[in-house]
């Protein structure tokens, strides 16, 4: 089975665009997958997918329910289907109220002598709600901040994709992979297992024509961290795909009049990147 969380410390570096964008991909070679939407803003996968989800509505059950145990329905009802052929479970407003919610429910816990592991209860539903027999892919797409979605996308997936700002400061993120994974291991607990997280692939997003992609692929390998593609800048594509709420490819076949031979490119990346993505994950 292949889970991993799309992550950067940073935001605006297509990070939920890449979620999408890879979710696609696996999708046209035949894998079942499920995406995970994590992240509480409006600028996120549900709202990039297209989704019609109850987000402002209170009393909707939604995802964050779930995390706390206190669900109104079966978890199976939140999935909703999209219209690229894989399914999503959409964010909700409740969910900008994780932490808080978190807290109280470890406490209520607590005050019954129970367990209560607040990092740990997105793979508990998952596993509860049987979602590795009925999915082969997991894409979970959480926040850029570090917090409870964050700890909790990484304790269900165990592995990441990294997208880097092809800039100095994205440089030094590559610098800090191994202390970013470290930090994430020493923070997130499953009882008395020893987690371990892997990384997929960095993917340096947004490279410049003036700008030596080699240098940040090889920078990633160096550090012993796979790096199968760089993708340079696509702001026409990208932007195209957050007007029309879809992914990449999908705004390519039905929204461009014609082939470009850039997008085109883009794309194969892309393809390349879901195929390296699922080796390595699947090793």
């Amino acid at each position: 089975m292949l889970t991993y969380a799309t992550y950067s410390e940073a935001g605006g570096v297509g990070k939920t665009t890449l979620a999408a964008s890879l979710a696609d991909e696996h999708t046209r070679v035949g894998r079942n997958v499920l995406t995970v939407d994590l992240d509480p803003q409006y600028g996120s996968l549900t709202h990039l997918l297209g989704v019609a989800a109850p987000r402002d509505d209170g009393d909707a059950d939604n995802l964050a329910r779930h995390l706390i145990d206190r669900p109104k329905g079966d978890f199976s009802e939140l999935i909703l289907e999209t219209d690229f052929g894989f399914d999503v479970v959409p964010s909700h407003n409740m969910m900008e109220r994780l932490g808080d919610l978190l807290t109280r429910a470890e406490q209520m816990a607590n005050d019954l002598d129970e367990d209560f592991d607040p990092t740990d209860q997105l793979r508990r539903v998952l596993l509860e709600a049987g979602v590795p027999n009925e999915y082969d892919t997991i894409i979970i797409d959480p926040p850029a901040t570090a917090g409870p979605h964050l700890y909790n996308a990484v304790n269900a997936t165990r592995s990441l994709v990294i997208p880097i700002e092809p800039t100095g400061k994205g440089m030094q993120s590559i610098y800090g992979l191994e202390e970013l994974v470290d930090g994430l291991e020493g923070t997130i607990s499953n009882g008395d297992e020893q987690v371990e997280i892997g990384v997929l692939a960095g993917v340096p997003n947004g490279i410049g024509r003036t700008s030596d992609q080699q240098e940040y692929l090889e920078e990633i390998r160096n550090r012993g961290y796979p790096a199968p593609v760089a993708i340079r800048t696509r702001e026409s594509l990208f932007q195209g795909c957050w007007k029309e709420q879809c992914t990449p490819r999908y705004y390519v076949e039905h929204h461009r009049d014609r082939k470009r031979d850039h997008e085109m490119e883009t794309l194969e990346k892309l393809e390349q990147l879901a195929e390296e993505i699922t080796v390595v994950g699947e090793r």
